[in-house]
């Protein structure tokens, strides 16, 4: 029996169970997709410092180290229910029920659709599927495509889409509606494009950035932007058009598009179709956290974080005795963050396992101390008020869980 059982081999979960295997632990990596490294595999970009970030190098990386401690690795195995008894975990699998004291949710998160007509076309895909077929797969996704919503990740994936040698004509955003919402408003697109102005492709682009974070002069810059949008490495990202359908018979063959005012509204009048083969809908990502629900893990609902998170602390437990959390399910941030609050886990748990007498106190507050120098230093974050909604849940923790324990102890002596 494992000691410790890890849903998810992303890069929160492999350094979680690094963590945890390198104080004697016995730990099981549970993955569904076919090979470890979770959305590590599809990442390619060049940092500001100049130096690339190769995440199928960084998750291989991973993956060595944690096979020279021991970890077993079990991929194509998914995990349909988490239920404690008799102060055992029961993880159940569709190759049958593992038990463990310990158990590290680590799933990430998942992509928000955002459908539209025609979205059902072969050669309609999330951006995330058209990283993975490109950088995973090795499979051209097409040879002229559309981007339609404008986001940090859609920015990501558009270099590497073009570093494969695919063209992406122009980005666009989706029709505003009830399901789009913030995505669909050129405003709110801009004020959220523009936490990310230091990564702007050109000197004055980062400078003109700085004086648009002024509401009055963003809603002028608005109302004067190039109909044919402003080019990011190449390709037109333009703010004031918005995707109604995309068409064809049995592919992609295009997308009609019109163009819309400053606070979303179509232009009568306006409508056009451009041609493309292939068509991504870069909607955000979300927290994947139903497991933990299922488990009977407390939620609280911070937009600032992506979504619906599980109750944790900053050294990733729970309220639930034994299960701990880490990456993406607590908030949508970058690989690096995850692998850092991956390490605080595994010595969060190695802890509460009665490891590393005298030294893990210290180790665990180290790790603590670097997942938040690792967001201070992060180039992208996909959600700006990130500190905010870390600031939140630990407010929410202290509130409900140590000052709570605090006071049941101060009544016991008493």
């Amino acid at each position: 029996m494992s000691e410790v059982i890890v849903i998810g081999g992303g890069p929160a979960g492999l350094a979680g169970a690094i963590a945890c295997a390198s104080f004697g632990l016995k730990v099981t990596i549970l993955d569904e997709f076919i090979k470890p490294g979770g959305r590590l595999l599809g990442q390619l970009h060049q940092e500001p410092s100049g130096e690339w970030w190769n995440g199928m190098k960084e998750s291989e990386r991973l993956h060595q180290e944690a096979w020279k401690l021991s970890v077993e690795i079990r991929c194509g195995v998914s995990v349909y229910n988490l239920e404690k008894e008799n102060d055992l975990w029961h993880v159940y699998t569709n190759s049958g029920t593992l038990t463990a004291p310990f158990v590290l949710v680590a799933t990430g998160a998942a992509e928000y659709p955002i459908p539209l007509p025609g979205w059902t076309l072969p050669g309609v895909m999330s951006i995330g599927a058209a990283q993975v077929m490109t950088n995973v797969h090795r499979v051209q996704v097409g040879k002229k495509g559309i981007i339609i919503g404008a986001n940090i990740l859609a920015f990501a994936i558009l270099n590497e889409l073009q570093l494969a040698g695919i063209t992406v004509d122009r980005i666009v955003l989706p029709e505003k509606n009830a399901i789009s919402q913030k995505a669909g408003a050129p405003e709110e697109v801009m004020k959220s494009l523009l936490n990310a102005a230091h990564l702007a492709p050109s000197p004055l682009l980062r400078f003109g950035s700085h004086f648009m974070k002024q509401d009055w002069i963003r809603k002028i810059g608005l109302n004067f932007y190039p109909k044919n949008g402003v080019k990011v490495n190449g390709t037109p990202l333009q703010l004031r058009k918005a995707a109604l359908e995309i068409i064809g018979k049995e592919q992609v063959e295009g997308v009609r598009v019109a163009d819309i005012e400053a606070n979303g509204h179509i232009v009568a009048g306006s409508e056009t179709i451009y041609e493309a083969d292939f068509v991504c809908i870069a909607g955000g990502l979300y927290p994947l956290a139903e497991l933990t629900a299922v488990a009977g893990c407390p939620f609280q609902y911070i937009p600032e974080l992506g979504g619906h998170v599980p109750h944790h602390s900053e050294t990733m437990e729970t309220p639930l005795n034994g299960l701990f959390v880490a990456g993406n399910i607590t908030g949508i941030e970058s690989g690096k963050i995850a692998m850092a609050q991956g390490t605080t886990a595994g010595l969060s748990i190695a802890k509460h396992a009665g490891k590393g007498a005298g030294t893990i106190d210290h180790q665990l507050q180290h790790a603590v101390k670097n997942v938040r120098n690792v967001r201070k230093h992060t180039a992208i974050q996909f959600n700006p008020d990130i500190d905010s909604g870390r600031s939140k849940m630990n407010q929410l923790w202290e509130g409900l869980y140590v000052n709570t324990n605090e006071q049941s102890k101060k009544n016991w002596i008493i």
